[in-house]
């Protein structure tokens, strides 16, 4: 694992993207170490299917939440996270031989979605595609960035919306056993990701 020499802030620095009653979305800035302890225990429940290493760490926190170019999002419910996603730029992941063969590393204009992960007991409640929506409405923001990828199980992304293209197959994907597929999302600057099940959000951004 990749060691990194970081100089932790306590309090994290964040900005409220969009709010629905108690529920709210945060563009996280900065994450300090008050939250480090949270975030490592919803990671926990990654392991199971994505291996050990979907597991935070200081380290990995550091990493892909505080890393310029990162787009790492929280979600909280009553002033608690439970939940967070993380998109981080292909180049990021050098160490990863999948990467370096994506026919877009290096173009710097592909952001890979490292972690999506909330609650299971907040699950249904459309909180966790209210967290997919704003991730993916912001991400269409950022002019450079044109594709969006990621693993997830075999199947998953014919679930998905918009223009997905499945660019591989990998068996057993870090020792799980299972079959996942790395997918290809193309960025639609006209189109605003929605789902009509998703309660309302008032925008702040």
């Amino acid at each position: 694992m990749e060691e990194l020499n970081f100089h932790p802030v306590s309090e994290s620095k964040s900005i409220i993207i969009a709010t629905s009653g108690p529920f709210q979305i945060e563009r996280m800035e900065c994450v300090g170490v008050d939250d480090f302890l949270s975030l490592i225990h919803i990671s926990e429940s990654l392991a199971e299917e994505y291996g050990p290493a979907a597991v935070l760490t200081a380290n990995t926190i550091q990493k892909y939440f505080n890393r310029k170019g990162s787009l790492p999002f929280i979600a909280r419910f009553r002033g608690e996270i439970i939940g967070y996603i993380i998109g981080v730029p292909l180049e990021l992941l050098n160490q990863e031989p999948w990467a370096r063969v994506d026919i877009n590393f290096g173009g710097n204009n592909t952001l890979y979605t490292y972690a999506f992960v909330v609650q299971s007991k907040f699950k249904g409640n459309g909180y966790a595609k209210m967290l997919k929506r704003v991730y993916l409405n912001w991400t269409k923001k950022q002019k450079s960035i044109l594709y969006i990828t990621g693993h997830v199980k075999e199947g998953v992304s014919s679930k998905f919306t918009g223009d997905i293209r499945i660019i591989d197959r990998i068996d057993n994907w870090q020792g799980t056993g299972t079959t996942f597929e790395y997918y290809r999302r193309t960025i639609d600057p006209e189109q605003i990701y929605t789902s009509r099940n998703d309660p309302p959000l008032s925008s702040r951004s």
